[in-house]
């Protein structure tokens, strides 16, 4: 039998291929209606099939999937699996890399996240709670430090913050090369760009979804990162409705820095 970690791990790859091999097969992609019409085929594939494994594995586990039906019993459930069948759905459309499939299990009684896994299947990529880590890198001295950002919505105040936080880790003697935005698609896809260490933070004050963040949320705590709502307090997960109003996702020797220039922005 499978544990928990291994099923999700394990369900997330199998459903990163079937996207894959969805998108090979699709034929030309030449317009947006081909590239909406894929889309979501891809969304109800992945979900199906990830919602039969899991309900044949864990039968009597509730599941909150984007693409699924969602009600106020999995309030009272004992567990509860968090899937984002794809993430990232408009770069796969395009064809691009960065999109992923989200699995994670909540259990409400001690507000506990586990068996996390982000699968990045065009990048042969998947992070998991399983994967053996050490400490994050030191931050980069040869580099500006990157914080990655949604393309279509990034915060308003995110220009003044890095202004802020570029004077501040300069002034800390930390690095005077600066800060710079970069922009990736999948929740998934940014975390793993601060674990690949090609970024070191990721900012979202806009809002989005339980699925989007549950599973990068807690590979990015498995990973030595430090997730959090903006204030620096945890999220909790399993709520009615499954709306999360913010993120950030910090490499721990900047997260003090970061919202503190974050507070500054906001306040100026």
């Amino acid at each position: 039998m499978h544990s928990d970690a291994e099923l999700s791990r394990d369900v997330a790859r199998e459903a990163g291929q079937l996207l894959l091999e969805l998108r090979a097969s699709f034929g030309p992609i030449d317009d947006k209606a081909a590239a909406n019409a894929l889309r979501k085929q891809a969304d109800r594939a992945s979900h199906l099939f990830i919602m039969g494994r899991l309900g044949r594995a864990r039968p009597d586990d509730a599941i909150l999937s984007e693409e699924g039906k969602d009600n106020d019993e999995r309030l009272s459930a004992r567990r509860v699996w968090i899937v984002d069948p794809l993430d990232g759905t408009f770069e796969y459309g395009q064809g691009r890399a960065d999109f992923a499939v989200h699995i994670a299990l909540w259990e409400p009684e001690g507000s506990i996240l586990s068996a996390t896994t982000v699968d990045l299947p065009a990048q042969e990529l998947t992070r998991s709670v399983l994967d053996v880590v050490g400490a994050p890198a030191p931050l980069p001295t040869d580099r500006p430090v990157r914080i990655v950002a949604s393309r279509s919505r990034p915060p308003a105040t995110l220009p003044r913050t890095v202004e802020i936080l570029s004077r501040r880790l300069a002034e800390a003697g930390i690095t005077d090369q600066g800060v710079e935005i970069i922009d990736v698609g999948s929740v998934g896809a940014k975390v793993n760009e601060i674990i690949a260490g090609r970024a070191e933070a990721y900012v979202h004050d806009t809002g989005f979804y339980e699925w989007d963040v549950a599973a990068p949320y807690g590979v990015a705590a498995h990973y030595g990162l430090v997730p959090s709502h903006v204030d620096g307090s945890p999220i909790m997960f399993n709520v009615m409705p499954p709306y999360v109003t913010d993120l950030v996702v910090s490499h721990p020797a900047l997260v003090a820095h970061l919202r503190a220039a974050l507070v500054e922005a906001a306040a100026s």
